[in-house]
C-alpha cells in the first residue's frame, strides 16, 4: 500500500546555508558560522575539532582553548569532592576509606550541635 499519492515528492534534505555551532573548549556555544566562516577559522588555526554526522555534513566544530579563557569542566566539578577512595591493603585486598574530616576533635562541637538540633526538631 502506498501512503503517497505519486504526485507528491518528499524533499528531505539540509539546506547549505545552515550555520554550524562553534563551540569553545568549555563547551559553551559561541556562535554559529558559515561553511566559508568554518573554512577562514579552520586556516586561522583556532578550530581543534570538526565533527561530522555519519553521512558527512558538519555537525558543529569545537574551538581550541584560548588564553584567558577558563579551564574545561570536569565531571568532578559537578560531583564536589570525594569524602570517600579506594585503598589498597598490604595483604591485596581494596577496602573503602574516608577522608578525615579536620584535625582530631576540632569538627565533634559542630557535629554535635547539628545532632543536638536535628534531635530537637524530631
Amino acid at each position: 500500500m502506498n501512503l503517497f499519492p505519486a504526485d507528491t515528492v518528499l524533499h528531505v534534505c539540509m539546506a547549505m546555508d545552515t550555520p554550524i555551532p562553534v563551540y569553545k573548549a568549555d563547551g559553551t556555544l559561541y556562535s554559529r558560522v558559515t561553511e566559508q566562516g568554518l573554512a577562514r577559522l579552520q586556516a586561522l588555526g583556532l578550530v581543534a575539532r570538526v565533527v561530522r554526522h555519519r553521512k558527512g555534513p558538519i555537525n558543529r566544530a569545537i574551538l581550541f582553548r584560548r588564553p584567558g579563557e577558563g579551564r574545561v569542566a570536569e565531571l568532578k566539578d559537578y560531583l564536589g569532592t570525594r569524602y570517600s577512595f579506594r585503598e589498597h591493603l598490604e595483604n591485596g585486598y581494596l577496602c573503602w576509606k574516608l577522608r578525615r574530616l579536620g584535625r582530631g576533635d576540632e569538627l565533634r562541637p559542630i557535629f554535635l550541635a547539628v545532632v543536638a538540633e536535628c534531635m530537637a526538631k524530631v
